[in-house]
């Protein structure tokens, strides 16, 4: 099995939303060493032209889920906001980290309040939310004082554990293949270009707000008349998406994407043997749907490999991380 190098090295670095510069370096620093000249825009997001006056935009976010510190309670615990749509169901029993205003880190677990099956007979029913939830420090702290003492803060960031594996079997499972593995499809791009000494009209983006409907609004190049948004293909009972294919988005939760660029990107998918779906996400909006409402003129489609678990312990395989690469690169050569 191939290694994925720099998506392993990308997810290890934190990035909830608002919180995504050590990321953003990241994505810099790799494109320069790729021989590029990637720009910073004012928002902090990373943009890259491929070659000369782009007139296509490839965009992904780098920005994932996560929590913010918004109580210190009276025992030393402490209670959270979400940064995003992490599920607190699926974050119960993880352990983060509390990066405190000075950059010092902590560690500490998700967990339900009074979370012993030993003193809390009705801990299975209880509805999980962030009023019935706390993070518990790793720290021998008893009182709010005990955790300010520390330096922890109402602001201060939370990081859920990652858990990257890569497996004999092709699959890849970890926290915020969401979209981190979209970023990894947009490397390749580059170092696959670059390596082929072909440039080309296109301008990768990495988004760092998406998480929150804002991060592809604005910062794209002058000329840009297609935008095309790689982010996780939803996997569910009313999705005909997998693992295994790169998934086309028709029409999510905020209408349909572009009807004729969703038709190139199918013909081109079976005109060059890429295995795919086409789909229509139920509960699901995108950079490409946020450029649209902030009046971007640009015709915009959606495509990604499918995510198992989104929001959750996600996982994909890189059948399908290599079919959302092959779709980008035929589309690249089809730009007239």
């Amino acid at each position: 099995m191939k290694k994925y190098k720099t998506l392993k090295e990308l997810i290890a670095i934190d990035s909830p939303t608002g919180y995504t510069t050590n990321a953003c370096k990241y994505i810099y620093d790799l494109l320069k060493s790729y021989g590029y000249n990637p720009v910073y825009t004012n928002k902090g997001a990373v943009k890259c032209a491929l070659g000369a006056n782009p007139k296509v935009a490839i965009a992904a976010h780098v920005d994932t889920l996560g929590a913010i510190v918004s109580k210190i309670n009276d025992d030393g615990t402490l209670g959270f906001s979400l940064l995003g749509g992490l599920s607190v169901t699926g974050a119960e029993g993880e352990y983060v980290k509390i990066i405190t205003h000075k950059e010092k880190i902590y560690t500490g677990t998700i967990l339900l309040n009074n979370p012993s099956t030993h003193s809390n007979r009705n801990k299975e029913s209880i509805k999980r939310s962030i009023e019935t939830m706390h993070i518990r420090v790793d720290e021998e702290v008893y009182t709010k004082e005990d955790v300010e003492a520390l330096g922890i803060n109402v602001g201060d960031i939370i990081c859920v554990d990652v858990k990257y594996q890569e497996l004999k079997s092709g699959y890849i499972k970890s926290r915020f293949l969401d979209n981190k593995a979209g970023c990894y499809v947009l490397f390749e791009l580059a170092r696959r270009l670059k390596k082929k000494g072909k440039e080309v009209p296109v301008e990768i983006f990495f988004s760092n707000y998406e998480e929150v409907g804002h991060g592809g609004t604005v910062g794209y190049s002058e000329g840009i008349e297609e935008l095309l948004v790689i982010d996780m293909g939803v996997l569910g009972d009313d999705c005909q998406g997998n693992e295994v294919s790169c998934s086309i988005c028709a029409k999510d939760s905020t209408g349909p994407y572009d009807y004729e660029f969703r038709k190139k990107l199918v013909n081109l998918s079976i005109k060059n043997k890429i295995p795919h779906k086409v789909d229509v996400y139920p509960f699901y909006g995108s950079d490409g749907s946020a450029a649209l409402r902030a009046g971007n003129d640009f015709r915009v489609g959606l495509i990604g490999m499918g995510v198992a678990a989104s929001h959750g312990t996600e996982r994909t395989h890189i059948k399908g991380i290599e079919a959302t690469i092959d779709l980008c690169m035929a589309y690249i050569k089809s730009i007239k």
